[in-house]
């Protein structure tokens, strides 16, 4: 479901598990999709947690074919991986990783 996680082993991935999330389609804001966004972060960083992950790299969530602004969905993710980091006892290195330039120049800017 959307703004929900799982988490599978990572199969022939260097990495040892995989967490699978959805992210909202942009419809113009009117149908929740930034708590469902933000949702999407912190289901994954839970189930990093739990399962005492180390560290856990994010896409740029829904701002592909989804259509959702890349300048909000890069706010939410920094703010949302923030104040649950900031809740948890838990240390987890957490990478955002930008697939385009502009995403990388508004993650900068935002970090």
């Amino acid at each position: 479901m959307v703004g929900e996680a799982v988490i599978t082993t990572g199969g022939n991935l260097p990495a040892k598990f995989v967490i699978h999330t959805v992210g909202p389609t942009w419809n113009g804001g009117k149908n929740n999709e930034e708590a469902l966004l933000a949702s999407a972060y912190r289901s994954s960083l839970a189930l990093a947690v739990e399962h005492q992950l180390q560290s856990i790299a994010f896409p740029n969530i829904s701002t592909g074919v989804y259509r959702f602004p890349k300048d909000r969905a890069a706010e939410i993710a920094i703010d949302t991986v923030k104040e649950f980091l900031n809740f948890s006892s838990a240390e987890i290195k957490v990478t955002f990783v930008c697939y385009d330039e502009e995403n990388y120049w508004i993650y900068e800017e935002l970090i």
